[in-house]
């Protein structure tokens, strides 16, 4: 256990040489942190856990000292040295060898708060250059990190698909507690084919010595952008958790910066990291190591709510949290890594629309809409209403043929750039449908269509609904629906393996996790 003392002797700033104006306490669930004006000093809590062992004193020194090593790599003028804590001749603590040394602590410079790159990305400080200037800092590090045959022997496939299924197993109590039980399975049965499916790839990684002592736990709270980048509190406690594919680094960066909603900073981020490696294969790895470090931070903020001090706000905080992370995991357990053509179709009012926007979210799948393109054609804006007669104006047959072809040619553009297109319109023409098909066809890639329906009644209510909105590009209503119903062409010509129907007005999102789950896993069934 710590020194009974030493928490009351660290808060007190006379404790310290430079005798700070005041001292502040913060604790991790592995340290306590006593920030004394501006240095730093860290001691380690003498705990033992599955990852960790902090028992001893001995144990302590030689992880603090690990730590000062390890940091010093991204961070050499913030990590000073490793100080004891001591009793003295009348039996108070006291910084430096004394008679008895009681703990050890990393003294570390104070760090400017407001330079974070958390910081930063919230307040609108953070553009592009400042996530190349981190990129190439990171790119350079993992050039020369460490690597060599105990290294690679960390980034084989069976260590990766050990901490997975260490993972899941310790995620058990938490399903459909902070982990959906849809999402725990969908995770588990991803990584397990992925892995299966991508062994070549993981043995060339471990081969191209992309296997190193990393980082570990890169996310936006351990980056500071002073007039230089500076990176710190890796991972000191276990080479396992820290030696890694580079990929590893690079994806838990872009995860963190994607949970804290700044999406477009994490592909700039990637971009630069790509250019200043040459690193080829990292894309087709990130998405799965992004879900593993996102099920990671879901699982271990799910700890948290074993702790039987914590009050019930901070146990609905904690969930939250918690769930956010796991969400995040399957979102990139479902991301599509090769292009695909989706189509929706159905009747108006069908739920075509809110499908796509789900489906998109996921597979992280560019959404084409006819409604706003034909409006585009005709220089209206998408939420003008124009109520023509059914098959007349802006939605007689001439005018749709040129809408359609207009969509196909754009997703031709998108696909040719490796995305993936749903898109969403009412496809009542079996032409239409059959010339999606001969383009994804010609394009080489998968295709598939997702008919959305629903009863009348539900139908009617939508579109009664819809017409009092003024958010919505779409000019469907009840009065012409008959005449739609009457002149859908049906399906028939749309193989069964790559046809999906959903009824949007009983459990949608539980048959949209089906259509997800046969798309992804397909996906990763096919040969390269």
């Amino acid at each position: 256990m710590t020194h009974p003392q030493l928490i009351e002797s660290m808060k007190k700033a006379d404790f310290y040489p430079h005798h700070p104006a005041e001292v502040e306490l913060i604790q991790t669930h592995i340290s306590y942190i006593f920030i004394a004006g501006d240095i730093v000093y860290k001691v380690k809590k003498p705990l033992k856990f599955d990852f960790l062992d902090f028992t001893s004193l001995a144990k302590r020194k030689f992880y603090c000292e690990e730590e000062l090593k390890l940091n010093r790599r991204l961070a050499p003028d913030t990590y000073l040295d490793v100080a004891a804590i001591s009793k003295d001749t009348r039996g108070n603590l006291t910084l430096g060898e004394g008679i008895e040394v009681v703990d050890y602590a990393v003294r570390m410079k104070k760090l400017p708060a407001g330079r974070m790159l958390k910081t930063l990305l919230s307040q609108g400080l953070a553009d592009e250059k400042t996530m190349d200037a981190v990129a190439r800092k990171i790119a350079a590090f993992h050039q020369r990190a460490r690597t060599g045959k105990d290294i690679d022997e960390m980034g084989g496939i069976e260590n990766i698909r050990h901490n997975i299924r260490e993972n899941l197993e310790e995620t058990k109590n938490y399903i459909n507690v902070t982990v959906p039980e849809y999402q725990y399975g969908f995770v588990r049965d991803y990584a397990e084919i992925f892995l299966s499916e991508k062994k070549a790839l993981f043995e060339k990684r471990v081969a191209d010595h992309k296997i190193r002592d990393c980082h570990g736990d890169l996310h936006l709270d351990h980056i500071c952008v002073t007039d230089d980048i500076i990176i710190f509190d890796c991972i000191e406690f276990n080479e396992r958790f820290r030696c890694g594919d580079v990929a590893e680094d690079v994806a838990f960066l872009t995860m963190d910066i994607d949970f804290n909603g700044y999406p477009l900073h994490a592909e700039n981020f990637m971009q630069s990291y790509l250019k200043y490696s040459g690193d080829s294969d990292m894309p087709s790895l990130l998405n799965f190591y992004r879900c593993y470090y996102a099920y990671v931070r879901g699982k271990v903020t799910s700890f948290r709510l074993d702790q039987t001090e914590i009050t019930p706000a901070e146990r609905a905080e904690i969930t939250g949290i918690a769930k956010r992370y796991f969400n995040l995991s399957y979102t990139y357990a479902s991301r599509l890594d090769k292009p695909a053509l989706i189509l929706t179709a159905g009747l108006m009012g069908s739920g075509k629309s809110y499908q796509a926007r789900k489906l998109a979210s996921r597979f992280g799948a560019e959404i084409i809409r006819t409604d706003v393109l034909r409006k585009e054609l005709f220089d209206i804006k998408p939420t003008e209403r124009r109520y023509e007669d059914f098959g007349r104006g802006i939605y007689s047959e001439d005018v749709s043929r040129l809408v359609y072809e207009k969509a196909l040619d754009l997703a031709a553009r998108k696909i040719k750039q490796r995305k993936a297109v749903i898109i969403d319109a009412s496809f009542k023409r079996r032409e239409e449908r059959l010339k999606a098909k001969r383009l994804a066809e010609n394009l080489g890639i998968r295709f598939y269509v997702l008919e959305c329906a629903c009863s009348d009644e539900t139908t009617k209510e939508r579109l009664e609904t819809r017409v009092r909105d003024n958010n919505n590009a779409s000019d469907g209503r009840w009065e012409i629906f008959q005449k739609q119903k009457d002149d859908f062409e049906a399906l028939d010509e749309v193989p069964e393996n790559c046809r999906f129907k959903i009824d949007t007005s009983v459990a949608p999102e539980v048959a949209r996790r089906e259509f997800i789950r046969k798309i992804k896993l397909e996906e990763l069934k096919i040969s390269e």
